[in-house]
């Protein structure tokens, strides 16, 4: 991108659009604001932003936006597009994407959906993540812009709702884990062990982790289902240790019932030889 088409709109400042707006005046961007509440880009244009009387302003002021509002309900308030590309940084869900692409090109405008999966303080850097999806020209026309907001930007295609799916996918395994952690400190406390070297052990062995879940990923997309790292059967036991512990020392039971009622499922629906990443053709029922 070069210097005279270094122009963009943001639209929403919230935690994250007030960081992303910064950045890009870092960068020399030429920076138009529009946020429902004007007294939040004081600072932005103590530095140089522009602030619009409103979105549609905001949105002829460059050939780009970025949006990033609360949720896609306060988008919808927002759109008043006359032909500009559009990156729409709002969390929503693959239905969510598929309508904005589809409001967007009703009116003229590129279309681009993306996902951060980030905090407001680790934007900018090199290896910040962002998912993105949409038309692949249109990718490559924001891409440079994009870079400045994050440097590990993965591009999941032209399907407009693959990055929030991807996002929802991600977080359900953030979630997972989380759940399981936060059981596991329960274990800990039980059991009068300090909670933090409890989580200093557990992010020891994420690394590893990592790469076993990597591995099953691989096995899931390749179908072949023949133990190579962990048999399911050992899983089924081992849910069921941690529920009966659970049981025995009178702590919350719902985490571990559900994951031990899932592999006994799997276990007698003949999956139990297999590889642990079969539980998933439960799941696909």
């Amino acid at each position: 991108m070069s210097n005279t088409n270094k122009e963009v709109s943001v639209l929403g400042l919230g935690a994250m659009g007030v960081v992303i707006a910064r950045l890009f005046l870092d960068q020399g961007y030429k920076v138009t604001l529009w946020n429902r509440t004007a007294d939040k880009a004081d600072a932005l244009v103590a530095r140089g932003a522009v602030l619009a009387r409103s979105a549609a302003e905001a949105l002829r002021a460059s050939r780009m936006a970025v949006m990033c509002v609360y949720d896609y309900r306060a988008a919808d308030a927002i759109f008043a597009m006359d032909g500009r590309l559009l990156a729409q940084l709002t969390t929503g869900s693959p239905k969510d994407a598929r309508e904005a692409e589809a409001w967007a090109h009703r009116h003229g405008a590129a279309y681009l959906e993306g996902a951060i999966q980030a905090a407001p303080d680790q934007m900018g850097r090199p290896d910040t993540p962002l998912l993105v999806s949409g038309a692949q020209a249109v990718f490559a026309e924001a891409e440079p812009l994009l870079k400045v907001l994050a440097g590990g930007i993965v591009y999941l295609g032209e399907k407009a709702s693959a990055a929030a799916a991807m996002d929802l996918a991600t977080l359900s395994s953030i979630y997972g884990t989380m759940l399981g952690f936060l059981h596991g400190a329960r274990i800990a406390e039980h059991e009068g062990f300090d909670v933090a070297e409890y989580g200093r052990i557990v992010a020891g062995i994420m690394p590893t982790f990592a790469g076993f879940l990597q591995h099953e990923g691989a096995v899931i997309q390749s179908g072949d289902f023949a133990i190579t790292q962990s048999p399911m059967r050992i899983s089924v036991e081992a849910t069921q240790r941690i529920l009966q512990t659970a049981q025995e020392a009178g702590i919350n039971t719902e985490f571990p019932a559900f994951a031990a009622g899932l592999f006994q499922r799997a276990d007698a629906a003949g999956l139990g030889g297999e590889e642990l990443a079969a539980l998933i053709k439960l799941l696909r029922k």
